[in-house]
């Protein structure tokens, strides 16, 4: 027991900080441009594919550098050239911008890599257990993956709260007419941010691509994940993004780990006839069986009783 707790553990806090990395981006670039970006998902995505296509030629690590910078210039000529076009338009038209942007997405990704998963593999230098605890080994390559979401999120957090340039977003988010009378671009700092944003999404497919399955609708697996994150912590809210992420993370970790229904509990279906007959589909159900539809019961749940969320600032 002991075991399986910890190792969970582990594997959610992991979970959560890889979505944390891809709901950042979307969190601030909601603060700051009001739009949720569907699309974001694909970065992370294109992050991934990218990944692995450097790692055939130059290996895992220039890829791990190269592919998050391609991905944050793709992000930023999409906001220059795409959302900030269809801004004029109104937030529906932003919102089928990056619906359909999503779709254009994993079509280019299909006809280059195919629909079929490709062999990303773990980088030969982290191919060993790191540990071995309850005679369970766990990878190397995992804890890299754990130690690197931790300390992107505490140097997003430094820059955002101890930079000027962090001091000049935070500004840009709520006064935007004003930082732009003191000299600022704010147009470019839109850019920036929505290029960083992607580039977030596209390290957490890197790193993850190798220990993850890689194909052309792990965009479409992921991206509805990302929006639960964003409702459950608060819209706008980065420390709100932070505990949902964890929170997500290990609810559908350790609902795998413990794969129990209601008859382990409590033996066999209660009552007799018909009402047993109708009861004993839910009866036999694991909790592995609902783990994926846990996330959305939460967003039902904070929606009905807290619907700015954990930790949102205002009623949305």
């Amino acid at each position: 027991m002991l075991e399986i707790i910890f190792i969970s553990t582990l594997n959610g806090v992991l979970y959560g900080m890889l979505l944390f990395l891809m709901a950042s981006g979307l969190t601030v670039i909601f603060s700051m441009m009001g739009v949720l970006n569907f699309a974001h998902a694909s970065f992370y995505m294109l992050g991934a594919f990218f990944g692995y296509e450097i790692s055939r030629h130059v290996g895992f690590w220039p890829g791990l550098l190269i592919a998050p910078l391609a991905v944050a210039v793709i992000g930023m000529g999409v906001e220059r050239y795409g959302l900030r076009q269809v801004h004029k338009h109104g937030h529906v038209a932003e919102l089928l911008f990056t619906f359909g942007l999503t779709f254009i997405l994993e079509e280019i990704v299909q006809m280059i890599w195919g629909k079929l998963a490709v062999n990303y593999e773990v980088p030969a230098l982290l191919d060993f257990p790191a540990f071995t605890i309850f005679a369970t080994e766990y990878p190397a390559f995992k804890l890299f993956m754990l130690v690197t979401s931790i300390a992107i999120f505490a140097a997003l957090l430094l820059v955002v709260k101890r930079t000027r340039i962090g001091l000049v977003v935070q500004a840009a988010l709520t006064h935007p007419e004003m930082v732009g009378m003191l000299g600022h671009n704010v147009g470019r700092v839109f850019m920036l941010v929505f290029g960083v944003g992607a580039g977030l999404a596209a390290v957490a497919g890197v790193i993850a691509g190798p220990a993850l399955v890689t194909q052309a609708n792990m965009a479409a697996a992921l991206g509805p994940i990302l929006f639960v994150i964003v409702v459950v912590g608060g819209l706008g809210s980065l420390s709100g993004a932070f505990v949902a992420s964890l929170l997500i993370g290990l609810i559908q970790t350790f609902a795998v780990a413990f794969n129990v229904s209601l008859s382990d509990l409590f033996g066999e279906v209660p009552g007799s006839g018909a009402s047993a007959e109708y009861l004993s589909d839910i009866w036999y159900v694991t909790v592995a069986q609902i783990g994926p539809i846990l996330p959305y019961l939460l967003l039902v749940a904070i929606l009905i009783f807290r619907p700015r969320g954990l930790m949102g600032k205002r009623e949305t």
